[in-house]
């Protein structure tokens, strides 16, 4: 009868023996596979590998304009933590809930409201073509060649409760439970956020677009217009940055000067100069640091918290702005 320990050897030798077989047939298979296959199998699983991180932890993003200036600048590349807010299951499909969620003055991508896509089966081909390139190559252009814009990336200036409107392009806020407005820059030092917002429209240029709101509206009314506004509208061409928003306001003003009964215009001016805009529960307002040159929640309105897609992290090129984004 065998011992206890000459068991245990043969026991251990068959178990290496096996091993040395298995070690042995992977050799042989490896060695008469294909270099091509081999390759391609390798990259395969590579691809694998980057397409699970950009989906559910940190996507590459390239800046594609200067509405975030100086905060990030074209062809800025950075990293965005996706995990943070919950994941997307699959490009553009059931997101699922996340650790936290987005914070007032963070930097955040979302949807574009405006985006027109061309089908589900072509947005997730863009998206992976896009996460496997790290933002290299991105299929999903306009007419004239120029990436579209899918994603936006701004900056968390308001929440849901909030109040805002503008006065001469600047923020005024009405936070959840306050009575009054209170400038922008007055809201961050009273809630402890910090962040460059900035503006490239000289307050002079104001009058410029009154004038130009209301010649709009006279024209279109088929009245005179008064020297004086003739000659401060015909200024606005020499105006490299508009302010569309005032333009709007001072339009649907005059005409509601000229037809009382108007109740549309009525409503539409004091909005924008009274009462204000209100964010609804579960949606966030996002604005470009560079407010005169950016396309946001002012024109398309408030997002959906679950429409946001990750935090922007970290620039990772070029190698002068590598930091943390704030």
């Amino acid at each position: 009868m065998k011992t206890f320990s000459a068991k245990l050897v043969t026991f251990t030798e068959k178990v290496l023996t096996r091993r040395k077989i298995r070690i042995y047939k992977k050799k042989k298979r490896q060695q008469a596979k294909n270099p091509v296959l081999d390759w391609l199998e390798a990259f395969l699983w590579a691809a694998m590998v980057v397409l699970l991180i950009n989906q559910y932890l940190f996507q590459a993003y390239q800046i594609p304009s200067g509405s975030m200036k100086d905060t990030l600048l074209i062809k800025d590349r950075i990293f965005v933590n996706k995990l943070l807010y919950g994941p997307e299951l699959l490009p553009g499909m059931a997101k699922v809930p996340g650790w936290k969620i987005p914070q007032r003055a963070e930097v955040i991508i979302f949807e574009n409201p405006t985006y027109i896509s061309q089908g589900p089966v072509f947005d997730i081909m863009q998206r992976v073509i896009y996460m496997l390139t790290l933002s290299m190559v991105d299929i999903d252009k306009d007419e004239n060649g120029m990436p579209k814009a899918h994603f936006l990336i701004k900056r968390q200036v308001a929440q849901d409760g909030d109040v805002y409107i503008q006065e001469q392009g600047n923020l005024l806020i009405q936070a959840r439970g306050e009575s009054a407005f209170m400038a922008e820059n007055d809201f961050k030092i009273l809630s402890g956020t910090e962040y460059g917002n900035k503006r490239m429209i000289d307050p002079s240029e104001y009058p410029v677009f009154r004038a130009y709101g209301e010649a709009y509206t006279l024209r279109e009314e088929g009245l005179s217009i008064p020297a004086s506004v003739r000659t401060s509208a015909s200024r606005i061409d020499s105006v490299v940055y508009k302010d569309p928003l005032e333009i709007d306001m001072w339009r649907q003003k005059k005409k509601f000067e000229i037809q009382p009964f108007n109740t549309a215009a009525s409503a539409r001016w004091r909005r924008a100069s009274e009462t204000g805009y209100y964010i609804p529960e579960n949606w966030v307002l996002p604005l470009g640091d560079n407010r005169d040159n950016s396309n946001d929640g002012r024109y398309f309105g408030p997002v959906p918290k679950d429409k946001i897609l990750g935090k922007a992290m970290f620039k990772y090129w070029p190698a002068a702005r590598i930091g943390i984004i704030r």
